[in-house]
Order: C-alpha cells, then sequence, then structure tokens
C-alpha cells in the first residue's frame, strides 16, 4: 500500500514509518512540512501522495502541555483532523484513514470490575483528552459521509526514544541520572496509586498495521493489554533494575487525584487477531537502557 503518515517526526512515527517500509509498504512520512491546521497544506499534501491508506498521528499528545497550550491543541488535534477529513473527501475519498485517538477520552475514573470496552462512555477531562474525543466525533461523521474511517483508542504506550514528559519515561530518565551519579538519589513523583494500561510501543504498531487493512470493519477499536498496572509498580521496577535505593518525594506540580484506566481489546483482536506481545519487565528494561545510554552521553 502507499500511505500517508502525519506526525512522522514524533516518537511514534519516527518507529511506524520504517516499521510500514519493513513490510513493504511504500510511506509517505511527514511532520510540519505538511501543516495539518491549513487546510490547503493537507489538501496538497494528498492530491500529490494519492495514499491507499492514512495515518494520522500529528497532534499534541502531552496532557500537561495541553493545559498550557490549550488553543494550539484545539487547533492540531481537532481541526487538523477536520482538515485530513475534508481533504480525503475531495482527494481520496476511498482511501481508508486510520485516527489515532486515546484512552484518556475514556477518562480515568475509580477502578472497575472488568477494563473499559469502546462501548463505555466517553469523559474527557483534558483539553488533549476533550479534542481528541471530538475528533473522534467528527471520524463518526465522516464515516456516515461514505469515508473508510477507522477511529482508534490507544491506551498508555512507551518504549526507547520517548521523552520524559510521560510518567514512564520520567521515572526512567530519573533513575538513570541517579544510577549515574548525575542526579542526587531523589525521585519526584505524582500519585503512584493510579492504575494505567501500559503496552510497548511495537504492539502499537502492529495494531495499526492490522487496522490497515480493508478486510477489517471500518469500526471504533481499543488497543490496549488489559493489564492494570499500578504506578507503584512501574517505580519498584525501574529502581530494581537499575540497583538503586533512592528517596521519593511527591512533587506537588505532579500530584493528581488517585484514578484507573484499563482497556479491553477484545473487539480488535477478534477483527485482526492481535495481541501485545511484549511483558511490562521488557518495556521496563527498554526504556532503562535507553536512558543510561542517553545519560552516558551527557558532557560531563
Amino acid at each position: 500500500m502507499r500511505i500517508f503518515v502525519t506526525g512522522a517526526g514524533g516518537f511514534v512515527g519516527r518507529r511506524l514509518v520504517p516499521a510500514l517500509q519493513e513490510a513493504g509498504h511504500e510511506v509517505a512520512g511527514r511532520d510540519l512540512e505538511v501543516d495539518v491546521t491549513e487546510g490547503a497544506s493537507v489538501r496538497r499534501a494528498l492530491a500529490q501522495i494519492r495514499p491507499d491508506a492514512i495515518i494520522h498521528l500529528a497532534a499534541l499528545s502531552s496532557v500537561a502541555a495541553s493545559w498550557q497550550q490549550a488553543e494550539h491543541c484545539y487547533r492540531v488535534n481537532f481541526l487538523g483532523t477536520r482538515n485530513l477529513l475534508r481533504a480525503a473527501l475531495h482527494e481520496g475519498p476511498t482511501t481508508r484513514i486510520l485516527l489515532i485517538g486515546s484512552a484518556d477520552e475514556y477518562g480515568a475514573s475509580s477502578p472497575r470490575e472488568r477494563p473499559l470496552d469502546e462501548s463505555a462512555p466517553l469523559h474527557p477531562r483534558s483539553p488533549y483528552a476533550r479534542t481528541k474525543a471530538a475528533a473522534e466525533r467528527l471520524g463518526e461523521e465522516a464515516a456516515a459521509q461514505g469515508l473508510d474511517v477507522v477511529r482508534i483508542r490507544a491506551f498508555n504506550h512507551t518504549g526507547a526514544g520517548q521523552n520524559d514528559a510521560f510518567v514512564v519515561s520520567s521515572f526512567a530518565r530519573q533513575v538513570a541520572a541517579i544510577r549515574e551519579g548525575r542526579q542526587e538519589p531523589v525521585m519526584r513523583v505524582g500519585n503512584l496509586e493510579s492504575v494505567r494500561d501500559f503496552l510497548h510501543v511495537d504492539d502499537v504498531l502492529r495494531a495499526y498495521a492490522a487496522l490497515l487493512d480493508p478486510a477489517v470493519p471500518a469500526d471504533v477499536y481499543n488497543v490496549a493489554s488489559g493489564r492494570a498496572t499500578p504506578i507503584q509498580e512501574v517505580l519498584d521496577g525501574l529502581i530494581a533494575l537499575a540497583g538503586v535505593a533512592p528517596r521519593v518525594e511527591r512533587d506537588p506540580q505532579r500530584h493528581r487525584p488517585t484514578d484507573w484506566l484499563v482497556g479491553d481489546a477484545s473487539r480488535l483482536e477478534r477483527a485482526t487477531g492481535w495481541r501485545p506481545e511484549r511483558s511490562l519487565h521488557s518495556i521496563l528494561e527498554e526504556l532503562l537502557e535507553d536512558w543510561l545510554a542517553r545519560e552516558a552521553r551527557v558532557q560531563p
């Protein structure tokens, strides 16, 4: 397939483009050179590339940053999606479009008896989550107009190369810096009682690749492991792997109320056979090794 990837310069995009190429696809990855907030820019790109499929990654992806840049978040996440769908309607009405949304659309809640499936109501709380939920609604409306739109709610995913704005990578960076003697032996953390569903980014990429198949029904799909992992378990695992014994301090700036967000990907499994392959332990090992290598490259 000829695949157009927006946001190709981001954490996920940098891994997705080569993975698709290795699978034999022709990939046109674009980042800032296609401004998704400008409809004409998106339409020109689609007219030039003529893709068989689009994976729309371009987004402001940090929940924390979305509170500080709410207008920018709206322009990229909502207007960017609207522009892409409008352009596709004119330039590629048969193109399969993967809209990459987020588990944050559900809104973290109190613990439940079972993981959230796609029928669970959406309660987005942050500017990021609200713009993603609104963009998904645009996708639903575009599907009603005849576009081949797949809506994806991806749960927390991480791996080597992710920046430290995200919790697992933040912990790994701090642990690596402590082990290398570049940070005092103090971990600054938020709420360790909250529970999340963590995936390796490569497992998420396999899900996206499976959903490119036009034989898979265009629907909304969770990409989730179903594992309920307390944040405390992530911290303990990284500390044990690094062999350090830091003092743990709660940072009021990082603290959020205790909540829970775990997904059920049964619909995706039934449609494609997909299941996550990477264990939490292997995810933590990879992140720690990555941050240790980054710390080793830092000049004294």
